[in-house]
């Protein structure tokens, strides 16, 4: 195929495909799904080799989110059946982290519901981060708050922060018909405050909430830009008493062109496997290391996932290893010079790394682990793309934090 040999060619260059070229990704056919894997798995193989990055939630406070993101399970007006509880003390959270890290995660996602952190709350994270740190020497840790203050992000840093994650989720021209309560400006303006604070940025988006594939290639083009180090992918996990708990618009095969389209569009930037992977990917998940670089290990905010041994063992399974402690994720030119994934300076999904209340399982405050949208593409996609609905696959977390029940890692 013409269209995945350009695109192998502009990812081991850096060089940004076109518009045109990310939708005809997204237009392949089921029949031609397994060559798109391998040509993006070139290019991911290329810049990351066969290591899987393993990130950990932590969700430090949960539900009773003032937002009225569509998406997730949090918001304002959910009737999921959740667990809801406030801040986690240090001690807790630090305990929490630590199952994961001796699961193999090397990064820490500290997330918690709301519109954004108190300055008092952002002094209560600082203390945490600092526990995190003392006990686990080389940790990652990534805080996502959602929208944030000026001075905010500095102070985060100040307490060891690495990274900070807030997602765009979906196109700016569609961002308000899933969220009312705060603007997609308003998204970019925290992704900006990280950045300038030196933290590693981390935002993504959310597949399969109605939207069109233009809608898709719009918000990764509008993530290059931002330059992020971390772009997560999820996949809206439809949570009964939430607006989109009747949206089953994926298959795995619609995922893995969309995580295609990703590594394509950003092929030197670590591109993670975020919520909704068991959901929607299923028994292709192994498939999906072949495009993606990372992912998050165990449970998810307010959903269960896969067991964390399934996944160590999916990884082996699938010919890849876990990403070791002391091994540098990113390129060594996005480490150096802080560049982007494009061929020209500056531009690019960028060199920072990072979570935050946005791109992660619910997709609430900001990127948590539904979420996502997906629809038809220029040209016309097979006509089978409307998935069953596998309620069966959806399980609200009931272990780990805040509970007495031990962690899924």
């Amino acid at each position: 195929m013409d269209l995945l040999n350009t695109l192998v060619d502009k990812g081991l260059r850096r060089e940004v495909p076109t518009r045109e070229e990310a939708l005809a990704v997204l237009a392949t056919s089921d029949d031609d799904l397994l060559d798109v894997v391998a040509a993006a798995g070139k290019v991911r193989r290329h810049w990351f080799g066969r290591r899987v990055k393993l990130n950990y939630l932590v969700n430090l406070k949960s539900g009773l989110c003032p937002e009225d993101c569509s998406y997730c399970s949090q918001r304002l007006g959910s009737t999921a059946g959740i667990l809801k509880y406030t801040w986690l003390k240090p001690n807790e959270a630090s305990e929490a982290a630590a199952a994961g890290l001796a699961g193999g995660a090397k990064r820490v996602c500290l997330v918690a519901s709301g519109r954004g952190p108190t300055d008092r709350d952002v002094d209560r994270v600082s203390d945490t981060i600092k526990a995190i740190k003392e006990q686990n020497e080389g940790v990652e840790v990534c805080a996502c708050l959602g929208l944030l203050s000026d001075g905010q992000a500095e102070r985060l840093r100040e307490a060891g922060a690495d990274a900070y994650n807030h997602n765009l989720n979906t196109s700016e021209a569609t961002y308000g018909d899933i969220t009312t309560t705060h603007t997609y400006a308003d998204r970019v303006d925290t992704v900006h405050k990280a950045h300038a604070a030196g933290l590693s940025a981390c935002s993504g988006l959310i597949a399969g909430m109605g939207e069109s594939d233009e809608d898709l290639v719009d918000v990764v083009f509008s993530l290059r830009e931002l330059d992020p180090d971390s772009v997560p992918v999820n996949f809206l996990i439809p949570f009964e008493g939430t607006p989109l708990g009747q949206e089953w618009n994926l298959t795995p095969q619609r995922c893995l062109r969309i995580l295609a389209m990703v590594r394509f569009v950003c092929p030197d930037v670590e591109v993670r496997i975020a919520g909704g992977r068991e959901v929607h990917l299923r028994t292709m998940q192994p498939l999906a290391l072949h495009l993606a670089n990372s992912i998050f290990l165990g449970d998810y905010l307010t959903s269960e996932g896969q067991a964390g041994k399934a996944d160590l063992e999916m990884i082996a399974d699938a010919g890849f290893e876990v990403e070791g402690a002391g091994e540098v994720t990113l390129p060594e030119h996005r480490v150096t010079a802080g560049g982007g994934c494009g061929t020209h300076e500056g531009a690019g999904c960028g060199s920072h790394s990072g979570g935050g209340c946005g791109s992660h399982e619910d997709a609430g405050c900001g990127s948590h682990e539904g979420g996502g949208v997906c629809g038809s593409a220029a040209a016309a996609a097979p006509a089978a793309q409307v998935n069953e609905a596998r309620t069966d696959l959806v399980a609200v977390r009931r272990r780990g934090a805040g509970t007495d029940l031990a962690p899924n890692a």
